[in-house]
Formats: C-alpha cells, sequence, structure tokens
C-alpha cells in the first residue's frame, strides 16, 4: 500500500513538472521529494547530484561567455553554411550539424540557435521540416553521452573505470556509436509524414498566410573576439581530455592527484570563461541575460529537483529493487537499456538517470560491457514531447509539419529517437566488445 502511495507521488510530481514545463519541473521535484519525507522516507542531501549540477553549471557559464563574445554566432553561422550547401539534404546535414556542436559543447542548448536555420533551409529545399528537426533534435541529445565535458559522460567514467573502462574507453566507444546511428535514423526520419507539399495542415496554413517565405543566409562579420573565444573553449576541451586521461587509472602518469577530474573540469571551465571575458573585453554582468546561461541554469535547477526525487524513491527501495531487477538482468543484461530508456523520459536528463541507476546495475553483477552498451538509452529524453529543444524545434516549425498529436506520444520524435537509441545500443555493443 505504501508503495502505491510513493509511486503515485513520483509520477504525479513528474506529471505536474512536464504541464507546467521549463524550470518548473525542478520545482516539482522539490514537492515530491517533501511529500516522500512525509511518507517516511529518508531524505538527505546527499541524493543530490551536487557534482553533475556543478559541471553543467560550471560549462554553461563557459559557454554563456563564449556566446557574449560572439562565439556562437560565429559558430551558427559555420553551420549556416554547411546546411545551406545542399539544402535538399538538410535531413543528413542538420543532426550531424547538432550532434557536433553537443559534443563540443556537453550540453544540447547549443542547438537552439540552429533550430530556425534548418526550418529556412527545409523550405528552401522543399523538405517537410519535422524531417531534419526530429533527427537534429535526437542528435543533439545523443552526443551528450559522447561529449568529453558533459556531466553524464564524467559520471560515467567514474563509475566504470574501477571495473577497467577508461574515460577514453568510454569515449572511443561513445563517440562512434553515437554518430554512426545518425545516418540509418536521418534516412528514417527522411521518409516519414506527407512530403511538405500533400501535408493539408501544411496547404491550410500557407492559404492563411501563417508560413513566411524562406529568407536567404544574412551577411555576416564575425565581431572582434568571437573567433578567439571559440578558440579558447575549445581548447579547455582539449587540456580537461588531456588531465582526465594522464590521472585516470589506465594511464596513470599523475597518482593521486591533488585535483580530482570532476574538480578540474569545472575549474577548468570557470577559468576558461575568467580567460574569454579577459581577452574579448566582454561585461561578464551580461552573461546572466544570455539565451545560454538562462537555458543553462533552468537546466541545472531541473536535474536538482527531478533527480532528487527519483534517487530518494530508488535509495529507499534499493534492496526490493536489486533482488527484482537482479535475477532478470543477469538473465536478460539487454533489459538495462530498456530500464534506462525509461528512466531517461522521467528523470529528464542523461547524467541523472545514469547517477540513479547505473551504480545499481553495477552492484546487481551487471558486466561493464553490459553497462557500456546501454548508456546511449539515457537520451531518451524525447518521449514526453516536453523538452526544451523538442519544444522549440515545434514552436520555429511555421509550416505545421512538427506538431504533437493528440495523444502526447504521437509527435515525429518519438519514431526516429527509439531507432537513434537502439542503433547506439547495438554498435556500442559491437565496438565496446572489441575496445574492452
Amino acid at each position: 500500500m505504501l508503495l502505491a502511495l510513493h509511486l503515485i507521488i513520483l509520477f504525479g510530481a513528474i506529471v505536474l513538472g512536464a504541464r507546467m514545463g521549463s524550470i518548473a519541473i525542478g520545482f516539482a521535484g522539490g514537492l515530491g521529494v517533501i511529500l516522500l519525507g512525509l511518507t517516511g522516507m529518508n531524505v538527505t542531501a546527499k541524493d543530490i547530484p551536487f557534482d553533475v549540477i556543478g559541471i553543467i553549471m560550471c560549462v554553461i557559464a563557459a559557454i554563456s561567455a563564449m556566446q557574449l563574445a560572439g562565439g556562437m554566432d560565429y559558430l551558427v553561422h559555420l553551420a549556416e553554411r554547411v546546411l545551406r550547401s545542399n539544402p535538399k539534404r538538410i535531413t543528413l546535414y542538420a543532426p550531424i550539424v547538432t550532434w557536433l556542436m553537443t559534443v563540443l559543447a556537453g550540453t544540447g542548448h547549443t542547438s537552439f540557435s540552429t533550430l530556425p536555420v534548418i526550418v529556412e533551409v527545409a523550405k528552401e529545399g522543399n523538405v517537410r521540416p519535422s524531417r531534419p528537426l526530429s533527427v537534429a533534435v535526437i542528435a543533439s541529445q545523443m552526443a551528450i553521452v559522447a561529449s568529453p565535458i558533459s556531466a553524464a559522460v564524467v559520471f560515467m567514467a567514474s563509475a566504470l573505470e574501477p571495473l577497467g573502462v577508461g574515460y577514453l574507453q568510454l569515449l572511443g566507444v561513445m563517440i562512434p556509436a553515437t554518430f554512426l546511428a545518425i545516418f540509418p535514423t536521418a534516412w528514417l526520419a527522411n521518409r516519414l509524414g506527407k512530403d511538405l507539399k500533400d501535408d493539408p495542415v501544411y496547404r491550410d496554413r500557407v492559404e492563411h498566410g501563417l508560413v513566411s517565405h524562406p529568407t536567404p543566409a544574412a551577411e555576416y562579420s564575425a565581431p572582434k573576439g568571437a573567433k578567439a573565444s571559440v578558440g579558447i573553449f575549445l581548447a579547455a576541451i582539449v587540456v580537461v581530455m588531456v588531465y582526465a586521461t594522464i590521472i585516470s587509472d589506465q594511464i596513470g602518469l599523475i597518482k593521486n592527484p591533488t585535483v580530482p577530474r570532476n574538480e578540474a573540469i569545472m575549474a577548468i571551465m570557470l577559468a576558461a570563461a575568467a580567460i574569454i571575458v579577459l581577452v574579448t573585453r566582454s561585461k561578464s554582468a551580461e552573461i546572466l541575460n544570455t539565451q545560454v546561461f538562462r537555458s543553462g541554469m533552468s537546466a541545472s535547477v531541473c536535474v536538482l529537483g527531478v533527480a532528487w526525487l527519483g534517487t530518494t524513491f530508488i535509495n529507499h527501495y534499493i534492496n526490493d529493487i536489486q533482488s527484482i531487477a537482479g535475477n532478470v538482468l543477469q538473465a536478460q543484461p539487454w533489459m538495462l537499456a530498456v530500464v534506462l530508456f525509461f528512466a531517461a523520459a522521467l528523470l529528464y536528463s542523461q547524467a541523472a538517470t545514469a547517477k540513479a541507476l547505473i551504480p545499481a546495475a553495477l552492484a546487481i553483477g551487471v558486466s561493464p560491457l553490459t553497462a557500456l552498451a546501454a548508456f546511449p538509452a539515457v537520451s531518451a529524453l524525447f518521449i514526453l514531447p516536453t523538452y526544451p529543444t523538442l519544444l522549440a524545434a515545434v514552436e520555429m516549425d511555421d509550416t505545421g509539419s512538427t506538431r504533437i498529436g493528440k495523444y502526447v506520444f504521437d509527435h515525429p520524435f518519438i519514431v526516429p529517437g527509439t531507432v537513434c537509441v537502439a542503433l547506439s545500443v547495438i554498435i556500442s555493443y559491437l565496438i565496446g566488445a572489441v575496445v574492452v
């Protein structure tokens, strides 16, 4: 009876947060934690993934400084040149661009700035915008598990390193697996939905003057400091990768480092932000007003609330979960990917999902290879159409082709997303069997 009450609180808070949207998802998580505590669960701040949140905040700070200096606009300009080079192939080029930007930045919020470009180029090529938008959003979510500076990768590396899977091995599997999965997913997405000219919703919107004509690329001149800010940020990523490698158990050039990996990433990202501000002479107070800073800090609150809620529930029932799931996962290890897939939709974060479930999976005997192969499944943030980049794609498509149906789950992201996750898991297992 008590379990049923706790499940009602858990899912009730998640549904409430999804209905309110944006940062309120984190608020609802806090409300759920209070209710769980009042019904007898032990609530502790140790269940809050402060290291995950800290990495997200520090990376966002560096990206926001780069955006203020014009670096993000410069990257979007480069992306636009690629996308406009062949509008007919926008469904293939768009996810490659969003995947690459997310891998480099460690956050999918960088894809916000490319979504309007994708819509315009799609209309130029008479391509149904839902096709490139759907796979581009999915690619930006998948790229989180392949980014050297994402909180999800950093946590996963710390969980697997004691079992013999190092940081570079993790990236060596995730980068090719998530990238290769883009191509068949894009091929499939290009065949979903009616062609734009045959879509009755599009035709109706055209008749009512609700669809704008595609606009040509605007003249662009990189402001002073834009290229420098990008260079500084990329150099910081290289420093993170080099440092994380030389202190790893596998390389071990530095034994017992005074600055552990998580702390190093946070410090390096904050230092990069400071250097960008100094070199470009930006006004640091204006960083708070950038789009990346606002969306990134909102994401941090969401992770705090939802992850705290989910981890509190899981830790309370951890013995029951281990006893029930242990036999199932030992007999059918691939089920871990299924569990992570659905948990990600509820926990709203790749890092939070990994933090909540991977240690429990490893504790009940799941092999490091199985955990590694299942890792891409934490990117299934597209199941519920509530994620910010997904909603932004829907709002920016004035043709009406990227729309959410009346049954919540019938939206254009669900099929490409499921296929991309499944392919990434399979490819990860194949590569992991060789690398690990």
